[in-house]
């Protein structure tokens, strides 16, 4: 199995790249696994009090239940992938069973802070977008799909969304092996990216 791990700041175009990468790959030898789905469960806190976390902390990521994951999938074992809300801030009762795949791509900010997770990845992804961009991708994204309202989502952004990037997401730029400019179509990074796990697929 080979895994793919692919980082970057919030609004950055991950998806995108993602969605390049297997557009033209046989569906049933590619797998993708969101750090988002992640979370840390919180059904003790209450709601008030979930949408006061520090969602961009490596704090907030369940990296032992993703670590475990990733470890059975390689053995070529099925695992239940939660899924989380983030309208509730929590995650919920449903769960979505992944199959271990030739190639499982893991997106998320946070997936290189983790030493022992980067360890598992046979390729490392940075995909880099410039801050404005990245703000105006997460404001269309959060007001559209997430119920949030400009306000919160802006104070979000400057108290949180970009120490956070400073701090730790930015700095994991060094572990990848490959960096994508996500400013306009990058073909030419997509198409290597592409060449190397079809060569690993044969």
């Amino acid at each position: 199995m080979l895994i793919i791990g692919i980082a970057g700041g919030t609004g950055c175009g991950k998806t995108t790249v993602v969605n390049q990468i297997i557009n033209e790959l046989p569906n049933e030898e590619v797998g993708v696994i969101s750090q988002d789905s992640y979370y840390q469960s919180a059904p003790h806190l209450s709601y008030e009090e979930r949408t006061k976390i520090n969602f961009d902390h490596p704090r907030a990521i369940d990296f032992d239940l993703l670590m475990e994951h990733l470890k059975e999938l390689k053995k070529g074992n099925s695992v239940e992938q939660p899924v989380y809300s983030f309208v509730k801030h929590n995650r919920t009762e449903d769960t979505i069973l992944t199959h271990p795949r030739k190639v499982m791509i893991v997106e998320g900010i946070l997936i290189f802070t983790h030493p022992d997770i980067r360890e598992l990845f046979d390729i490392k992804i940075f995909v880099h977008a410039d801050s404005d961009e990245r703000l105006i991708r997460r404001l269309k994204r959060d007001i559209a799909e997430r119920g949030r309202d400009i306000d919160e989502v802006l104070n979000r952004y400057q108290n949180t969304l970009k120490p956070m990037h400073q701090q730790f997401i930015e700095p994991t730029k060094e572990y990848a092996d490959i960096i994508i400019p996500n400013n306009k179509y990058n073909t030419v990074a997509v198409n290597i990216v592409r060449t190397i796990i079809n060569e690993r697929l044969l």
